[in-house]
């Protein structure tokens, strides 16, 4: 009878080691796969409801942004602090930083605060994505299962088993969120870990491949923007656009986040008062501008970009040479108030309208082609992260021939933007290390 007590004791600690390594992982990948669907629909319900509203009345958004920019800085401030932004610089200032700043950046309530908070934005028409938010949710969601874990198995190397799983839900709601599991992979280990873990990888893979399974069940197979057909063939004058995107967007995504980062050189000394003394008004205010440049531009600029950039894959958009200088500046102004918003779709659209506005000057040259050229510019620009724009454009595209093109942009936008500003999630992070 001993002997199959403790036979019976080893059999049960092994199950639990099992769950441990593995179980806790996989019912984690799931729930951030499960998440960022539901996420992903109620940000489109979102969108979709200004957009009736706004195709109504016009006007109407004039008053709803600077309502909603109110609103929302007021909730960020009051109830969800440390929710604001993309959310990536908390991930990455967890990664990097002291062992405390988990339990304070990466909660259930900050989750809540993200999700809400970012619908309310999309409701006002503010230019966010949902893919960096989507990225703190899965990380906040995978790190608070930590309590599934004894103390004493927490305490033998402390940190670590956090900083996985933090990692390991940042990597698969990036996934999720484009339904590109190889840029989850690439995203974690170039922008998050920046190094490569032999032991870290067989968890990011497990998790990506779990929330994938999800995802597709949920979703199907759907590829982000559509399919971009380019063909088999290169036209003459494709290592001239190459350039010219390269330094454009790079240009133009460098200054987006020197503006950023620069706030102090460039705003007015009423406004930067204003930010910091009266920020919910100052949300108010910046609500307004975004409702100005998106009446004045036909309501183009209003939301992440994805209807427009989509459009203009197919060839059917009306919008203007300058569409991605008025989308940056909507950008901006969604950002500066630090309500939750990502960065990566309206980069996408921007870059996008980038290559829209090229094909002016290189008509011989297919607009899809361009298009995609523009995305992985601007994207690489803005992250400088040239190896995770690149695979998140390529997963996007039919055909290979454009390879080499699509990382050549991406390296030198990424290169031309750090002649401008730092990479700019780790300098925003910074401030999260810096707080006391």
């Amino acid at each position: 009878m001993r002997i199959l007590a403790l036979m019976d004791r080893r059999k049960l600690q092994r199950i639990n080691r099992l769950w441990l390594h593995y179980g806790v992982f996989w019912l984690g990948a799931i729930a951030v796969g499960l998440v960022a669907v539901l996420y992903a629909k109620l940000i489109d319900f979102g969108y979709a409801v200004f957009l009736r509203y706004a195709a109504d009345w016009f006007w109407l958004p004039l008053i709803v942004a600077p309502a909603t920019g109110a609103v929302t800085v007021w909730l960020t401030r009051r109830f969800f602090d440390g929710s604001e932004g993309s959310g990536i610089p908390q991930v990455i200032a967890m990664l990097h930083g002291p062992n405390e700043l988990g339990p304070r950046l990466l909660t259930l309530r900050i989750l809540v605060g993200k999700i809400l908070v970012s619908f309310l934005a999309l409701l006002g028409g503010f230019t966010i994505g949902r893919e960096g938010p989507t990225i703190h949710v899965g990380a906040a969601l995978m790190f608070s299962l930590r309590r599934f874990y004894p103390s004493r198995f927490l305490a033998i190397r402390p940190g670590v088993l956090e900083r996985r799983l933090a990692l390991a839900g940042a990597a698969a709601g990036l996934s999720a969120a484009f339904n590109a599991p190889l840029a989850g992979v690439v995203f974690a280990i170039e922008e998050l870990m920046r190094s490569f873990e032999q032991r870290a990888s067989g968890v990011l893979i497990t998790a990506i491949i779990f929330a994938g399974v999800v995802s597709l069940g949920l979703q199907g197979n759907y590829v982000y923007f559509g399919t971009i057909d380019i063909g088999s063939g290169l036209p003459r004058w494709l290592s001239l656009a190459v350039v010219l995107i390269g330094i454009l967007a790079g240009a133009l995504g460098g200054c987006f986040c020197w503006l950023l980062l620069n706030t102090k050189r460039w705003m007015p000394e009423v406004l930067l008062e204003l930010r910091v003394k009266r920020p919910v008004l100052f949300g108010a205010l910046c609500g307004l501008v975004i409702a100005l440049v998106g009446v004045s531009a036909n309501g183009h600029t209003f939301g992440s970009g994805y209807a427009e950039a989509r459009s203009m894959l197919e060839g059917s958009a009306h919008v203007s040479a300058a569409y991605p200088l008025l989308k940056m500046v909507s950008m901006v102004g969604s950002y500066l108030p630090g309500a939750p918003g990502g960065l990566f779709a309206p980069s996408l659209a921007i870059g996008a309208g980038i290559g829209n506005t090229v094909h002016m000057a290189f008509s011989q040259i297919q607009l899809p082609m361009l298009i995609a050229l523009g995305m992985v510019g601007y994207l690489a620009a803005v992250t400088q992260s040239p190896i995770t724009a690149f695979v998140i454009v390529i997963e996007m595209i039919n055909g290979h021939a454009l390879v080499i093109s699509l990382m050549a942009t991406a390296l030198i936008a990424s290169r031309v933007s750090r002649f401008f500003a730092p990479p700019l999630y780790e300098a925003l992070s910074e401030r999260y290390l810096r707080k006391p």
